[in-house]
């Protein structure tokens, strides 16, 4: 279990200086689009794949420092996984959320979420990005790359 001022400094460096952002002009990336219809965060993620690889996660948009914090720590914890492990790792974030049993090893930095169940209203943000990168995973299957 981490130190609450140990998620603190990981949840403001996504935030500050969040990884994989910035969308690409390039038709190999799938596009979804996430808004919330009760605040600000408005995420779009695109996800490239190399047969099951997920080659690259991008993300891009406005989003609190929860929605952006962990949109770039998962996208950084999927990229190069397959697609299995990544929905395992998904699976795991959302269990965690929901406060039932979960793998903290696969987690990693994710784990500074493992309170956010306290406040129910931030769900949303914490999974915004997450639920974008699940639908383009699973949508994934079965169409050529």
């Amino acid at each position: 279990m981490m130190d609450d001022s140990y998620k603190r400094i990981i949840l403001m460096d996504h935030y500050s200086h969040a990884r994989n952002r910035g969308l690409l002009e390039d038709p190999k990336y799938r596009l979804v689009h996430n808004a919330s219809d009760s605040c600000i965060d408005d995420i779009k993620v695109q996800m490239s794949f190399d047969g099951d690889k997920i080659e690259d996660v991008r993300f891009d948009g406005i989003g609190c420092t929860i929605s952006t914090a962990s949109t770039s720590i998962i996208s950084d914890l999927i990229k190069g996984k397959s697609r299995e492990e990544a929905l395992r790792i998904i699976d795991n974030y959302y269990r965690m959320l929901k406060e039932e049993d979960f793998d903290e090893d696969l987690l990693e930095e994710a784990n500074a979420f493992d309170t956010l169940y306290k406040q129910p209203n931030r769900i949303k943000c914490g999974t915004i990005g997450i639920r974008a990168m699940e639908q383009l995973i699973r949508e994934s299957y079965g169409k050529q790359e």
